[in-house]
């Protein structure tokens, strides 16, 4: 019966099935985290909690109502950590993942969306691509525990100590998720290289997604071989890297309560870190609430840019801000289509674009204004905090362990759609497939 059920709705709707094994995913998590073993003081949380921190976990967002590193026992720190691995893997890879653990195979359907996911270049790779996904992560994620373990020995914690903080630190960088083991998260180690270079590089790697990495892995650095996803993901997201540490950087120079009274050389690294942190990362080295509005402006921003597609990141996606950027230099110089790369990016691209923006902030924008009415917070801290969740990001100015259980609520949801995306959810609310039999006669209203 579970089997026929699974495969009908990954045939009928993909989108939908991948929706409903998110949630279950969610549900699974949230329930073992009210468990009594999962708190240090071995009581139950409340269910809001939970429900926040596993969200958050499988969501790789990284926000908390709670201390990571003080709630929660060793047992609920590794359930939160299996459901940043399990998250991090995306929504379409798990449901995927589902119908193939379940009925034994994909329809076609799935298979579809899975390609689409993945990039895959034919639907018999699909399969293949599932375990090269999971086997990448677990790779690079040992690579960067290997890299940061022996830098926790020489700081003085024990071997099992130091292998279960490079392993928590591997996994929650590389899918971009926040979440730390230590009660000051990273800051103890704003000045220790050792600690943030990986960290910065785990988590640039995961913000790129799969699609680029396995064309990195098939063609190496080989740029007339990529395709045209991973040219435009690595491009614009080297670009916004270098301007955001630029910008940070100089708006936050002479503020003293954050890196004002530093050396240059801190001053540099806290600016680069800062960087790649608002791409979806969400450690911290300086005090959200403490940033100049301009900064914390430019943060939203950036955050809500997010990474590449299908990655470990959240927001809009770079490719989504490089479509519309294209499409706008194209209609400014006249030109009918839209290129780059000796490539023409087809219209239907660019609505896809449209809807991604539009529907991303229209879902800030309302989660803005409930969270306002909830919480009577300036509009800055709660736009912070609500970007932050959607795209998944983990930054937080504190607001979301101010809030009452219905504005817990509202930043849950907003992770929970952010991380699904704004596409895939409206594919899987809408309640059939509709085919146009007729055209309508074209008028063009005036724009702009």
């Amino acid at each position: 019966m579970v089997r026929d059920f699974v495969d009908r709705v990954a045939n009928s709707s993909p989108a939908r099935l991948a929706l409903t094994v998110f949630a279950l995913v969610i549900l699974a998590f949230t329930l073992a985290l009210t468990l009594p073993a999962a708190a240090r003081d071995g009581q139950a949380t409340s269910f809001h909690d939970a429900l926040f921190t596993a969200t958050s976990a499988v969501c790789v967002t990284g926000l908390t109502t709670v201390s990571t590193a003080l709630h929660w026992s060793f047992f609920g720190q590794l359930v939160i950590l299996i459901g940043i691995f399990v998250g991090g893997l995306g929504i379409l890879t798990l449901a995927s993942l589902m119908s193939l653990m379940v009925s034994k195979r994909l329809g076609v359907r799935g298979k579809l969306i899975a390609q689409e996911a993945m990039n895959a270049g034919r639907l018999g790779e699909v399969g293949t691509l599932l375990r090269i996904v999971i086997s990448t992560s677990v790779a690079i994620e040992v690579v960067l525990a290997l890299a940061l373990a022996p830098r926790f020995l020489i700081l003085g914690e024990s071997l099992p100590e130091a292998i279960w903080h490079a392993t928590f630190y591997s996994i929650s960088a590389f899918n971009n998720a926040g979440f730390t083991p230590h009660s000051d998260g990273v800051v103890p180690y704003e000045a220790d290289l050792w600690i943030l270079v990986p960290l910065m590089v785990g988590g640039f790697i995961g913000s790129l997604g799969f699609p680029v990495l396995m064309v990195l892995l098939a063609t190496g650095f080989r740029f007339k071989k990529w395709t045209l996803h991973a040219k435009l993901t690595i491009e614009v997201s080297l670009m916004l890297l270098v301007a955001g540490a630029v910008a940070w950087g100089a708006m936050e120079w002479t503020n003293p309560v954050t890196i004002g009274k530093m050396s240059v050389g801190d001053k540099i690294t806290h600016s680069i870190f800062a960087s790649v942190m608002t791409r979806s990362l969400g450690f911290n080295l300086v005090n959200m609430d403490q940033m100049h509005s301009s900064t914390m402006l430019l943060t939203d921003a950036l955050m809500f840019v997010g990474g590449g597609s299908a990655s470990t990141a959240g927001g809009i996606k770079v490719t989504t801000l490089a479509v519309m950027f294209l499409a706008i230099v194209a209609e400014a110089r006249g030109d009918t289509d839209v290129k780059i790369h000796g490539r023409t990016i087809p219209q239907g691209s660019m609505r896809v674009a449209i809807s991604v923006i539009m529907m991303g902030a229209t879902m800030v924008a309302v989660a803005c204004g409930l969270l306002l009415a909830i919480s009577g917070q300036p509009l800055d801290r709660v736009l912070f905090d609500t970007i932050s969740a959607f795209a998944t990001v983990g930054l937080s100015t504190g607001l979301s362990s101010e809030l009452p259980p219905a504005g817990v609520y509202v930043l849950t949801a907003m992770m929970f759609m952010g991380r699904v995306g704004s596409i895939t959810l409206a594919s899987a609310l809408a309640l059939r497939q509709r085919r146009q039999l007729y055209h309508y006669p074209e008028e063009r209203p005036i724009i702009g």
